[in-house]
């Protein structure tokens, strides 16, 4: 099973889930069911952007839309989402944030190896010349 996770920002809030949050039942119904399906494997309806940003397809009422990357194979992070009428917008918005959360990654990553210190020499092993 895939892994589909909201992006968050650096406060904890998830745009993904503001932008849920203002769609009326039915709406947040479809998003709902998409989200489970991608989470169930269920790729069809994924369509590569650009940047490393996909958008998932939703054809009902104004062509809702639901804007993801993958980090990895097993782990897909939303970013958000909207319509037809907004999709300008929101390409650029998920392609700021997946900048945003590689840049984040990178950093914690980077963090996580310094705290680390330097790599123990293995038994047996030594740097000094043997005479």
């Amino acid at each position: 099973m895939t892994e589909v996770r909201e992006y968050l920002y650096e406060d904890g809030c998830s745009p993904y889930q503001i932008w849920f949050d203002g769609l009326t039942a039915q709406a947040a119904s479809l998003v709902s069911k998409a989200k489970t399906k991608m989470a169930l494997g269920q790729y069809g309806n994924i369509k590569p952007l650009d940047e490393g940003v996909h958008e998932y397809r939703i054809d009902h009422g104004p062509g809702y839309r639901i804007y993801l990357a993958w980090d990895g194979d097993q782990l897909i992070v939303l970013f958000g989402g909207g319509d037809k009428s907004s999709q300008s917008k929101d390409i650029a918005e998920a392609k700021r944030l997946w900048a945003e959360y590689k840049r984040r990654k990178a950093e914690a990553l980077k963090g996580a190896k310094s705290e680390q210190g330097p790599k123990p020499k293995p038994a047996g092993t030594s740097s000094k010349r043997r005479k």
